[in-house]
């Protein structure tokens, strides 16, 4: 399928790089709310795939104070059940919808691992590319992002779950993997967001075990997002459904912030962006 632009948004390339930097210089992290538009994501599956249910969802997430709104048309559950889809199939779910979503005025990202989509996204206004996969698993992704010159989150993933590595150790090798595949793009590093990949690839231990080392990803002196959100680790401490996840989501939010992450990805705006504003107003009275 060809994805055509949309001539009535411009694209976003130039934006991009401003965008981002408007978002990293925000007093408290800024908070990206996430926006599923698929019959199977681990949360919300199914929830918003009507063009008209998510719409409403993103202007309720605006009104909540959302920064950015990621939107994805393809599950990349971090569990086993999530069902590929093609791009023409990613394409279909987006198209109602995402020009519209756009057209709301607070910058958007693309939560795609395919080149092809990311493309049409960017093609209607879309501000930034957001690969599970890190440039690691489209050929024509980093070449992409490239060309275009927007922001680009780079998320640690494993196609299989190793207890017996080191967690942290196998995320800095990923991650140097990925810069070196955008240098040779001509990817510009200062476009560059790094995400763990929190339950992507990793067992429970694993997923707390990068957040409490979070800190550990400074050396690459790029931002961090982190995206802990109703995640089956919080079940592991305390037994809970996705729906129950809420305080213990909080919880690895502010851990993550305290530990360097900028941007915070979740499925609940408005309680998130309360936390982190009365975590950062208690530490400025210190």
């Amino acid at each position: 399928m060809n994805a055509s632009p949309s001539p009535s948004v411009a694209p976003a390339g130039s934006a991009g790089p401003g965008v981002l930097r408007t978002l990293l210089e925000r007093p408290v992290p800024a908070v990206m709310g996430v926006l599923n538009v698929t019959p199977d994501s681990f949360s919300d599956g199914g929830q918003f795939i009507a063009p008209d249910q998510a719409l409403a969802r993103a202007r309720a997430m605006i009104a909540d104070g959302v920064d950015i709104i990621d939107i994805g048309a393809e599950s990349t559950r971090p569990y086993k059940g999530a069902q590929p889809v093609t791009a023409r199939d990613e394409l279909a779910r987006l198209m109602p919808v995402l020009a519209e979503v756009v057209a709301l005025g607070v910058p958007v990202s693309i939560d795609s691992m395919k080149a092809e989509v990311v493309a049409f996204a960017l093609d209607q206004g879309v501000a930034i590319a957001n690969d599970v996969w890190g440039l690691q698993r489209d050929a024509g992704m980093a070449p992409l992002v490239a060309e275009r010159g927007v922001p680009v989150i780079v998320m640690h993933n494993r196609d299989s779950v190793d207890p017996a590595i080191d967690i942290v150790q196998d995320m800095i090798a990923f991650f140097q993997r990925s810069l070196d595949i955008a240098a040779r793009a001509g990817i510009a590093r200062d476009l560059i967001v790094l995400d763990p990949g929190i339950g992507f690839g990793k067992t429970a231990e694993q997923s707390m075990t990068a957040l409490a080392r979070l800190d550990a990803l400074g050396a690459f002196g790029l931002p961090i997002l982190v995206g802990a959100s109703r995640k089956r680790f919080i079940a592991s401490v305390s037994p809970s459904e996705p729906q129950e996840r809420l305080a213990g989501s909080i919880a690895a939010h502010l851990i993550a912030v305290q530990r360097g992450a900028k941007i915070i990805r979740t499925h609940d705006v408005a309680e998130t962006l309360q936390a982190l504003r009365v975590a950062a107003a208690i530490e400025s009275k210190q």
